[in-house]
Parts: C-alpha cells; structure tokens; sequence
C-alpha cells in the first residue's frame, strides 16, 4: 500500500491532479486564447437551479486552434472526418475528433472536444461549434464522413440536412460479417462500392443479387449515397471511402486519454504542433509541382492514357477508346463519363489522353499538371502548413479567468470492478481470438508442453531446413574424414620411431 499511495503521489506530481486541473480550466483557456488569436474555446457546464452558486459542474468542452482553422479554408478540401473515442481516466467521457485530408493526402485535424458521451446531443452541439468556425449554415452542401456511431446520423441531418454523409465501407463490412463472411461477399461489396457511375452499380449490385438474395436486400435498405462512390456529388475533391484519418488521428492520443483534463488536452495540442512541424519537414524537401502522393497517383494515371486514342469533335468534347472502354471527354467543363475526374478534381486516364491530343491541335493549356485541381498543388500544401500552432507558458503564468464561477469536476458513476483500458472488440474480433484460443489449447498435450508440431528446425551447421546439427550429414562426413586424418598421422609418427610424449619432452629438453 505506501509502494502504491508513493505511485499515485509521484503521478499527482508529474501529470497533475484530476480534480484540481477542473479548477484551473478556464485559466489554461484564457492562456490558449492569449497565445493563439483567433482560436475558439466553449465550455458548457450542467444546468444549475441556484444562479447564486458560486460553483459550475462541467460538462463539455470544444477547441478549435486557430492555425487548424485558417489552415483548413487554404486546403479547399470540403471534407470532414468525425469520430469519437472513450477517456480512460476516472471522469468517463467521449473525446469527439473531426480529421480532414491535406494536399498530400495526409491527415488534417481541426477541431476537438471532452464531452460526456457520444449521443444525440454531444454530437449537435459539437457540429454547431465546427459549422460556426467553418461558416457553414443549414443550407451548406458540405462532405461528412463517419462510422456511423450513436446519435451521428440523426445529429447530421439536424445541422446540415443538406450534406453529404459517407459511411464509412469498413464498418459495413463489420456488420455484414456476422451472416455473410469471406473474400466473396468482401469483393463483391468493394465492386459496389468502388464502381462510378450507377449503370455500373446497378450491375454490380445484381452480381450481389445473383450470389446471395439476402445481402441484396440488406445492402438495399443503405441508400448508395452513403456508400457509394457512383452516387458521390465530387464537391469535395475526394473518393474516399473509410474514416481512416479519424482513426490515424485517435490511435496517436491513446497515451493522452487516461490523463487529467488539461494534461489530455495539452498532449493533443503539442501533437498537433509536432505533426505540423514533421510535415514542414517533408515540404522543405519537396519542389512541386503537385504533392508527393499526387505525382505519384499522376504518373500512374498519365501511364494508362498513353495506350488510349482519341477522335476530337472539333469543339471541347473528345471521344477516348482502348477497347472496350470508350468515354467522352469535356476538356471545356472538365468533366469525363467516368465521372473520376469530377469526384477527385484530378484528370482521369481518359482526359489526360484527350488533353495531348488538344496539345497536338495547338490548343490548350500545355502543361498537364495545370489540370489537377489546386487542392493537390504543391504551393497549396505549403500555404497549409505555414499556419503553426503558438506554444504556450506554464501555468504559473496563466492569466487568471474573470469568470465569478468555479468548475468543478463533472458526474461521475464508479463501475463495478476494474477500469477497463482496452479497446472494445466487435464480435467477429472476439470470435477470432476464441478460435485462436482452441487451437492453442487444443496443441498443448495433457504433460502440459508445447508440442513441436508444425514447425520446422533449420540446421546450424548447413543451414538447411528440416533437420538439427545433430543429425546433419555434413556433420557425419565431416567427423569420418577428421578421424580416417587422425589415424594417419598417427601411423606416421608410430613409423618414424617417436611417440607424441617423446616429442614434447625432446623439445621441453633442448628449451632448458
């Protein structure tokens, strides 16, 4: 018990006092703002029946750093990442992120939030605090994209009923495992969500039909909209299909998670200012003039338009065949029938072919990379990062809050037995494990060791698989030809008329 009230006493010292770090909030806030203009802070607390009460109970907390904000407008990516993970502390809450992606294709925070669970009314209100930073209205068309989580969907079409929401293709796939499991019906759900147009979803959606009635019907019932690049509006610049930034972004705050309030939120501001400052680094060695990750996803493309031919209309449309595929092409709208150039705002295969051919015609812009949307430029990159996050001083030199009322800890409900740290697995992760669990026990003998079974030795000797030194032929050989070598030198010598003791005292004779 002292080794562990020592423990506890040294982790006070070191990390802070969760109770007290209540206190100091609105302190570390008016720091944060003295540091950082222009950045937005909101704390709301629980309603109090006493407006005289000297004391307020937290309740939520929303920060959005200035230099994410600005930073955010410049990249021209309308797209938004959202997703939530648990606190590990003994306050229990939900830490809400919202990600966007960067030029490069990177991960973009910005904004984060400490609220008391993820519900219906968590979620609006942390959407109503982004669109206020953003200027987004009701009426915005705007891109979400989600794992569709409690109270997401209904607080989505509550602020924005005109957005854009995705779902994220991995998480249907998690539901869809627990009746329709393997590669086949994976495939099959990829082929539908991948395809870009909608006659060729209608004809993946009936290879769904023809393997299994049933997932027709259940992928049905989930408006392609949501999932579906075929039905995406391509204002974003974006296809993505998975939440994978908001996953990146929450698996780099585990270690922050079970900390005190301000500790937890300081370990994600100085993550924020060391990402941008790793990024910066990237950029320094970069020259344009699209992004890394674009002129790589460029020079593929530009490879596949070289096998491609065109027949031009003598206007702004191209007809662009190799085989079977045949588009057209709008070099005017700069648009294609196979809608990629309009979702990801970068020339298809098919347009790149249909602007080397206006170039032959003496006509457009002659550089390529001039097609590709701003929001993959390498000057757009640059212009991203040069909005830092400023450091902040110690808390003795916090100002102090005018604010009359003090915080204090918020509502909180001991569970029975010990905090739980690790991530909750789905049920097909938990039947995965089982499984692996029988066939662990199921190798061990009732002597209680490991059998050897299944695994092959390799030889220390020849290096050869299959067999020990012990048992190595080149061993055996090796031992018959030094010991027929053994016998010999011994029948020299017994011919020469001296024994091996005579010639060692002969020579220790003529040493003295």
């Amino acid at each position: 018990m002292q080794m562990f009230r020592a423990r506890s006493q040294a982790t006070k010292r070191v990390q802070g006092d969760y109770n007290v770090q209540y206190t100091m909030l609105r302190d570390y806030c008016e720091e944060l703002l003295r540091a950082n203009p222009g950045t937005t802070i909101k704390i709301e607390v629980e309603k109090e029946p006493n407006p005289h009460s000297p004391t307020r109970q937290f309740k939520r907390i929303y920060i959005c750093l200035a230099g994410l904000k600005r930073g955010f407008q410049i990249a021209g990516r309308n797209l938004l990442g959202l997703d939530g993970c648990f606190m590990k502390g003994p306050y229990p809450g939900q830490v809400l992120t919202t990600v966007g992606i960067d030029a490069n294709n990177g991960i973009y925070p910005v904004a984060y939030a400490l609220v008391e669970s993820e519900s219906k009314a968590s979620w609006t209100w942390f959407l109503m605090c982004l669109g206020d930073d953003l200027g987004l209205d009701p009426n915005s068309y705007f891109t979400f994209i989600s794992d569709r989580q409690k109270g997401i969907i209904p607080a989505i079409e509550k602020v924005y009923p005109k957005a854009e929401h995705r779902f994220c293709l991995r998480h249907i796939h998690e539901n869809m495992k627990p009746r329709w499991k393997g590669d086949v019906y994976k495939d099959l759900l990829w082929s539908c969500a991948s395809v870009l147009t909608p006659r060729g979803w209608e004809n993946a959606m009936k290879a769904v039909e023809e393997e299994d009635k049933d997932l027709h019907d259940w992928l049905k019932e989930i408006p392609p909209r949501h999932w579906s690049r075929s039905h995406f509006s391509g204002r974003e610049k974006c296809d993505v299909l998975l939440n994978n930034p908001c996953e990146v972004f929450n698996r780099q705050l585990v270690y922050g998670r079970d900390k005190p309030i301000i500790t937890c939120l300081e370990f994600i501001r100085e993550y924020l200012m060391k990402n941008i400052v790793v990024v910066k680094k990237l950029i320094a060695k970069c020259n344009g003039p699209l992004t890394p990750a674009a002129t790589r996803i460029f020079d593929a493309i530009k490879s596949e338009a070289s096998q491609y031919t065109c027949i031009w209309t003598g206007g702004a449309k191209y007809q662009v065949s190799q085989g079977l595929d045949q588009r057209v092409v709008n070099l005017g709208e700069r648009t294609c029938s196979c809608r990629k150039w309009d979702l990801t705002g970068m020339p298809c295969k098919h347009a790149v072919a249909a602007i080397w051919n206006q170039g032959l015609h003496g006509g457009g812009e002659p550089i390529l990379e001039r097609w590709v949307d701003q929001a993959y430029w390498y000057e757009t990159w640059k212009l991203v990062y040069e909005c830092t996050i400023e450091p902040i001083n110690g808390m003795d030199e916090w100002p102090k809050s005018r604010c009359p009322t003090t915080l204090l800890p918020p509502k909180h409900h001991n569970q029975i037995g010990r905090p739980k740290k690790k991530r909750k697995k789905s049920v097909e992760e938990l039947s995965q494990t089982q499984t692996q669990t029988q066939n662990t026990e199921a190798s061990i003998p009732e002597a209680g060791k490991l059998t050897r079974k299944g695994n092959t030795v390799t030889c220390e000797i020849c290096k050869a698989r299959g067999h020990n030194k012990r048992t190595c032929k080149k061993r055996q050989k090796k031992q018959d030809v030094d010991a027929s070598q053994d016998g010999a030198s011994q029948v020299g010598a017994s011919q020469s008329g001296a024994g091996p003791s005579e010639n060692v005292g002969a020579s220790q004779s003529g040493a003295v």
